[in-house]
């Protein structure tokens, strides 16, 4: 009797063995579609939510930069007024001088110099 026990034990063994593998394989088959399906639709998500970060990034990043150039142009027109400003004042004062200078070199002509 200990020959067929051991025999049954043996049996019993691998029954349990080949019915866990079966049931491990059917849960494996069942689970492995929606466990891939899942792992792609997170990276799909993920990949969208970085996608619309950059976007919305480069937006910003876009609006800083065309203000800073909006901001540069001002200055820069508001430099340029200012120098055509002191040129055209610079010019009348030469323009004032040379009239002064004629009136003097005409007046010297004359003799009326003092």
């Amino acid at each position: 009797m200990n020959g067929q026990a051991t025999r049954n034990h043996d049996y019993r063994f691998l029954t349990g063995l080949v019915m866990g593998g079966v049931v491990g394989a059917g849960l494996t088959m069942l689970l492995a579609p929606r466990a891939a399906a899942e792992i792609k639709a997170r990276a799909v998500d993920s990949a969208k939510h970085l996608g619309d970060a950059a976007t919305e990034r480069y937006r910003d990043a876009r609006h800083r930069v065309t203000d800073a150039v909006d901001g540069l142009t001002r200055k820069g027109q508001g430099v340029r007024d200012s120098v055509c400003d002191t040129v055209v004042r610079a010019a009348q004062d030469v323009e004032s001088g040379a009239q002064g200078v004629q009136r003097y070199a005409t007046d010297a002509k004359t003799h009326k110099v003092v």
